[in-house]
């Protein structure tokens, strides 16, 4: 594994280690809904991880589906994220792992802008928020 993947790999894994830290109930915390679609070069982006980052508190998942489409979860059971303002972290870089074979590594195919040194910022409300995404590779 290059030392970019690892560097990777160690930044992902310090968002989720954050997110169970924080606890798994959302009680009295305000959410909103939020839903989307994200393409890369104006196609669907598939399997592409998406973190929302509150500027204070505890952070929101998606996976992309074949259609490029995503519902944030706060928590395994739990829709939505924390309304204001996040940093909003997409990547496609996977370590797969099946029957104790060689992990297989599904290299990342966004620029740092996107996940590592992410410029995305989005603010949600209350309610249902479609929070689209049209990136580009370059």
């Amino acid at each position: 594994m290059t030392l970019e993947l690892r560097s990777l790999c160690c930044f992902l894994l310090v968002v989720v280690c954050l997110g169970w830290t924080a606890g798994c109930g959302g009680d009295g915390l305000p959410l909103g809904r939020v839903t989307g679609t994200v393409t890369l070069d104006g196609q669907p982006l598939e399997r592409a991880e998406i973190v929302f980052q509150p500027e204070d508190g505890r952070p929101s998942y998606a996976k992309t589906d074949s259609q490029g489409s995503y519902e944030l979860m706060f928590g395994a059971d739990q829709p939505g994220a924390q309304i204001g303002r996040h940093r909003v972290m997409i990547t496609t870089f996977d370590v797969i792992t099946e029957d104790e074979e060689k992990p297989l590594e599904i290299p990342e195919r966004l620029p740092d802008r996107y996940h590592r040194n992410s410029e995305l910022v989005e603010e949600v409300q209350s309610g249902r928020n479609v929070i689209d995404f049209d990136l580009r590779a370059e």
